[in-house]
């Protein structure tokens, strides 16, 4: 029983990990609203352009969470250095 606690606590760690590696490597994921293409919503009926998505501003890209956790910390961190 103690084998598999410590077996999924290391999972867990090792997902972490590379969670957050990812984050420093590729900070930016795609923008997660709906039919929000490239930073552009479409319209349902007839597929133009209705306008630039809010959301992401007309990049089409969004800071991933992770990386906004970094970003806090290292602030955090350098606000204590001061």
């Amino acid at each position: 029983m103690t084998t598999l606690v410590l077996l999924a606590i290391l999972a867990a760690l090792g997902y972490a990990a590379f969670y957050l590696i990812g984050c420093a490597i590729f900070p930016f994921g795609r923008c997660r609203r709906r039919r929000c293409e490239g930073g552009r919503v479409y319209s349902r009926a007839n597929r133009k352009v209705f306008r630039e998505c809010r959301r992401c501003e007309g990049t089409g890209k969004r800071v991933r969470i992770g990386r906004r956790v970094y970003e806090y910390l290292r602030g955090e961190r350098e606000a204590g250095n001061r």
